[in-house]
């Protein structure tokens, strides 16, 4: 291992690796003040995380083009996502094993590497087959990438000094989603499809080219090949795998039938060996005796709960812009923008106040303003536009980095090594889990309740209810509380329209509010974050 210097006038030419070796070979070391050089490699790593997180709504825009292009039925082209997010998934909980075979800086280099010559495989490919398979190169290399950065957040830098790399990693995991929509409207309305894998290529070699220049430290542990959980690892991967299949199909079969049932077997019989591997074998894939410390559970339950808001909001806001308000993707992403200059602007408070405010009051604090932003959503009329979503944006906004640096340095101070990228890789599954669990539901409610809504709504109209005429956008001079008897067909066509908007934006309502209800259930385990936090010693 390289000595490590502390004079402050060779901080400068101090390699980036020397903090990792001090803290992932010998775990009695801190890691020690770092440069400017550290600081260009971390910010390349976030830059790295922000295009992996990016990736996934900037393609969405572009689905149709793909659908176009190849000529595939609609029912495959979710496929485009689904891929993703099943690599993706599969990847995180690995990471930490994936760390201490490869060092951190093997892990980060050969995850971006990966993921930017996915990219440019994706834009070439010739057929749908290879795209997906392209699209599972990508999601499992940028799964790999998000953890790793948050451990280097937590490796390189002192305790005194982290607020300020946690905070600007934050930003960037939380900001791409909300800009994913404008970036991929832009883009489709610009150029072709094959532009929005095309474009990880310019920062995608950037990345690998500093990262690898710039981080060292410990040599890959290959001997650790012979005892890595092969067979925790098969399980740990088919049960993330079938779980996000399945509560990506169950909505559509209305969670019932024999392809869901098979899907739910499998899930849960693979889920109940993937738990027994990780409880008794000597190095397991994920460490879930992690779970036995009572604020490191509760931090995990918080950062399901922002994941479930996160990408929750995320999900419905475009629900809403594209197929009641009709509004196309450049224009939904200026509406979402809002959301991420909100966030731009609440960081440098949230990351003074992580540094002068108890823990749980910030965390309280965040994710009362998030759950206040999500209410103040769930009064949407076939109306509601910009105006309506600027207030509840700028609430969610503010309240995302205050959610997510307390439960994060809850979560992960005080660790080292394996500890420290185990902690990490279970904290991002637990948000990812979260926003996929939050989106398979309001798809459910989306598809059950809309069509109870319709019914209502025009039973109402036919008995002459005014209310009814005012929340579908009709006049209401013929509405009198007095029935209206035969409806023309012409009519019935026109009005049809207007009852189906105005029903879907009474159930995504309904969806707002019931994230809301996860967020104000949460706040209740506040008083879990205050137990003490140790590492554990294998």
């Amino acid at each position: 291992m390289g000595s490590i210097r502390s004079d402050s006038a060779r901080a400068f030419h101090q390699p980036l690796g020397d903090a990792i070796t001090a803290i992932s070979s010998d775990n009695s070391l801190r890691p020690v003040p770092l440069g400017p050089v550290a600081w260009i490699g971390f910010l390349a790593m976030c830059l790295g995380m922000f295009m992996a997180v990016l990736d996934i709504q900037i393609v969405a825009s572009s689905l149709p083009d793909i659908q176009t292009a190849f000529g595939i039925p609609l029912d495959l082209l979710g496929w485009v996502q689904t891929a993703y997010l099943i690599a993706e998934i599969i990847a995180i909980p690995l990471t930490a094993r994936l760390t201490r075979l490869l060092s951190l800086r093997g892990l980060f280099v050969v995850a971006i590497s990966g993921f930017t010559l996915a990219s440019l495989g994706a834009a070439l490919s010739p057929n749908f087959d290879l795209l997906l398979l392209f699209r599972v190169i990508q999601g499992f290399c940028g799964g790999a990438i998000i953890p790793a950065v948050f451990t280097a957040g937590f490796a390189l830098f002192p305790p005194d000094r982290r607020v300020l790399p946690t905070t600007i990693a934050g930003i960037f995991a939380m900001v791409a989603p909300t800009l994913g929509p404008v970036v991929g409207g832009y883009i489709t309305d610009t150029y072709s499809w094959h532009w929005m894998f095309l474009i990880n290529l310019p920062p995608g070699l950037l990345v690998a080219v500093l990262t690898g220049a710039l981080l060292r430290g410990v040599r890959p542990d290959w001997p650790f090949l012979r005892q890595l959980d092969y067979a925790g690892a098969a399980l740990a991967a088919l049960f993330l795998g079938s779980f996000v299949l399945f509560l990506k199909e169950a909505p559509k079969h209305h969670w019932t039938g024999g392809y869901i049932s098979m899907l739910a077997f499998v899930c849960v019989a693979s889920g109940i060996g993937a738990v027994h591997r990780c409880l008794t074998h000597a190095e397991p894939i994920v460490e879930l005796a992690l779970f036995r410390q009572r604020a490191f559970a509760a931090s995990h339950l918080f950062s399901f709960t922002l994941g479930a808001g996160l990408y929750g909001s995320v999900y419905l806001t475009p629900v809403f812009l594209g197929l009641v308000r009709d509004h196309t993707p450049i224009e939904i992403g200026l509406v979402m923008i809002v959301s991420g200059a909100a966030q731009l602007l609440a960081a440098p408070v949230a990351a003074v106040a992580e540094k002068r405010m108890n823990l749980l009051l910030l965390a309280g604090i965040g994710y009362g303003l998030f759950g206040i932003g999500l209410v103040a959503n769930a009064f949407e009329t076939v109306d509601t536009d910009f105006a309506g979503f600027f207030w509840p944006q700028v609430l969610r906004g503010a309240g995302v980095m205050l959610c997510i640096l307390p439960s994060m340095t809850i979560a992960l101070e005080h660790r080292l090594g394996d500890d420290l990228a185990n902690a990490s890789a279970i904290f991002n599954l637990m948000r990812n889990l979260g926003g996929t669990i939050a989106i398979a539901l309001v798809d459910t409610v989306l598809q059950q309740r809309t069509p109870i809504h319709v019914a209502g709504l025009i039973a109402r109209l036919q008995a002459g209810d005014p209310d009814a005429a005012r929340i579908v956008g009709l006049p209401l001079d013929r509405f009198h509380n007095v029935p209206l008897g035969p409806i023309d067909e012409a009519t019935k066509e026109q009005v049809a329209p207007m009852v189906q908007h105005a029903a879907l934006a009474l159930t995504i309502n309904e969806a707002w509010l019931l994230l809301a209800l996860l967020f104000g259930l949460t706040l209740l385990a506040l008083p879990l974050l205050a137990g003490r936090r140790k590492p554990i010693r294998r």
